[in-house]
């Protein structure tokens, strides 16, 4: 079984960790690299770093930011936003990234997804869906959940699946920065229906909801951003608390 992992994730805007509800509302959360070696030092066992308006503004990630953070850090992280070809994601890996997260570049060319394992690996593509409960069906939004696609979620995870992915983080548009809990039920659907790991994101507010989403669900990892920015959770002592509650993490 593999051991789950606790991935705080910073969305990055200008520069700046930036953390909003609903992926709306914006506030400033710190800056990226010292909250980065923060996570590490409290036992962090992955970060995500997201270029949350690199796709909306038809610009690339940045690549120097990378590089600095990966001076600093010694545990994985991944890398995503306005990544559009294997150019994009050799420069990224280049710069220090141990994976690289796609979206709207992969829904809207699915082969990049194949192109990418080919080059790079599987291990090393993310494929990230942002999904949101509509007319009673889940469907896949792109460019930073600003619009809505035709995909329904489960069809789209099958399929970045069958295309090479190695890994799906998934986040619940409904859940998102709300502090409600981690989204059972999509989260459940999802990690039961693929074989390649699943990361769940959206909604987390206290301890108990890990522990939740790791026991109610397939789920290898569970993602966060706010709780962890703010200071209301310190990743040691939730590991410490699941570790107590007998779930096996890294």
């Amino acid at each position: 079984m593999l051991k789950k992992r606790i991935i705080p994730c910073l969305d990055i805007k200008d520069g700046t960790t930036v953390k909003g509800i609903n992926f709306k509302g914006l506030r400033n959360a710190g800056d990226p690299i010292e909250l980065a070696k923060k996570y590490e030092n409290e036992g962090a066992d992955e970060l995500v770093f997201l270029d949350i308006t690199a796709t909306i503004e038809e610009r690339k990630t940045f690549v120097e930011l990378v590089k600095n953070i990966a001076k600093e850090l010694s545990i994985p992280f991944t890398v995503g936003g306005g990544i559009s070809s294997v150019e994009d994601v050799r420069k990224l890996l280049e710069a220090g990234a141990d994976k690289i997260s796609i979206n709207s570049s992969a829904v809207k060319n699915p082969e990049l997804i194949s192109d990418l394992a080919k080059e790079f690996g599987s291990q090393c593509i993310v494929v990230a869906i942002d999904t949101k409960f509509v007319n009673d069906s889940d469907w896949t939004f792109v460019k930073g959940g600003r619009e809505m696609t035709d995909l329904k979620t489960l069809d789209w995870a099958k399929k970045v699946e069958e295309l090479g992915a190695g890994e799906i983080l998934l986040t619940s548009m409904d859940g998102d920065g709300t502090k409600s809990g981690f989204d059972l039920r999509i989260t459940k659907l999802i990690s039961e229906n693929v074989n390649i790991p699943v990361i769940a994101s959206g909604g987390a507010g206290k301890t108990e909801d890990f522990e939740t989403i790791f026991n109610q669900t397939k789920a290898t990892g569970a993602l966060a951003a706010s709780i962890f920015h703010f200071g209301e959770i310190k990743i040691n002592d939730l590991k410490n608390e699941l570790k107590f509650k007998k779930i096996t993490i890294r």
